[in-house]
């Protein structure tokens, strides 16, 4: 497994990390088909070193489970959390109504009310509930999950330039932010990351946040590389979704652009078979060969489906299939 920098922190984590968002189950259709202590010792047995993840995933229930799963191998693992995201206390900016399964309506009677609050004192707050679920004494990667236009960006970084110093957290980075809210974080101190959505169908961030990450020498952490699981090409147009999974409204889902996705499909497999690969092992390589990314972070639900993800972390493509797929991927569009 390749290793990359995560910034100029002095941490090398693996360029294929595992993404601890699906197993808390929340916006995912639950949890019944995970097996997130056999998926997440898997990974690390796999050269896994890097191990992402949330409170906001599943209310605090993806950390619990990634807290468990590392019980005994915590050194062996870079593991990272991030912060901003609250559901019991009424300020910052309201962002969505959310219930036990994904996001609500606004007449859910058993809806909670997120909202992006990055105020020092609740990160201090979020830090020590995340190293309490965790079962940890330190956070390797602390992330902003989102960015909070309530508080200046300066206060933020001055907290977590703080809960560095003290040793709870070792790099710090940001996630869904803008360059220039990068710029504002790096005018106040080290910033090491930025954790971005991003795929072959998902491509916003080639156009700003990857070419300052490669110029600035800032990991960019990519998150859903396989577009949430229709670039495996398993998931038909007649899947059917559990209850709160947001795959049910993604425009990639709905049947009217699936002939986009399988001419896309097509021309993986046929590059994913001449190597001997899976075509989502295909799709993490070449997500890893863009300029500026890093490295890429990628759900499983069992011990297979982490093996499996785990091998595209040597895969070396040539000048002409990177072309071949980029030329596919450029003709996919909404």
């Amino acid at each position: 497994m390749k290793t990359r920098p995560l910034g100029n922190s002095g941490i090398d984590a693996s360029v294929i990390g595992f993404g601890a968002w699906a197993i808390g189950g929340w916006m995912w259709g639950g949890t019944k088909k995970n097996d997130p202590e056999g998926a997440i010792k898997a990974a690390i047995d796999h050269g896994i070193t890097l191990i992402d993840t949330a409170p906001m995933y599943g209310y605090g229930h993806s950390e619990e489970l990634v807290g468990k799963a590392l019980e005994g191998c915590r050194d062996r693992v870079i593991l990272a959390t991030k912060c901003g995201l609250v559901w019991n206390r009424k300020e910052g900016v309201k962002f969505f109504d959310a219930n036990e399964e994904g996001r609500a309506e606004e007449d859910d009677p058993n809806k909670r009310e997120v909202y992006i609050n990055l105020r020092p004192e609740v990160i201090r707050r979020e830090l020590e509930e995340s190293l309490r679920r965790l079962k940890t004494d330190r956070i390797d990667l602390y992330q902003t999950h989102y960015q909070d236009t309530t508080t200046p960006i300066e206060d933020t970084m001055a907290e977590l330039l703080r809960l560095k110093d003290e040793g709870k957290i070792r790099a710090i980075g940001c996630s869904n932010a803008t360059v220039e809210q990068m710029q504002q974080y790096r005018s106040s101190g080290e910033l090491d990351s930025d954790q971005e959505e991003y795929s072959m169908l998902e491509r916003e961030q080639e156009a700003a946040n990857l070419p300052f990450c490669a110029k600035n020498r800032i990991a960019f952490l990519a998150y859903s590389p396989l577009a949430l699981g229709i670039l495996t090409g398993k998931i038909g147009p007649d899947h059917e979704f559990g209850q709160g999974d947001l795959r049910k409204t993604n425009p990639w889902y709905q049947k009217a652009h699936r002939q986009k996705i399988d001419h896309l499909l097509d021309v993986l497999r046929a590059v994913a078979e001449a190597k001997g690969l899976t075509i989502s092992q295909a799709v993490i390589a070449w997500t890893l060969a863009q300029t500026g990314c890093s490295h890429a972070l990628v759900g499983a639900r069992n011990a297979d489906q982490a093996a499996a993800n785990a091998k595209a972390g040597d895969i070396e493509f040539g000048i002409e299939e990177i072309r071949a797929i980029r030329e596919a991927v450029d003709q996919t569009k909404l």
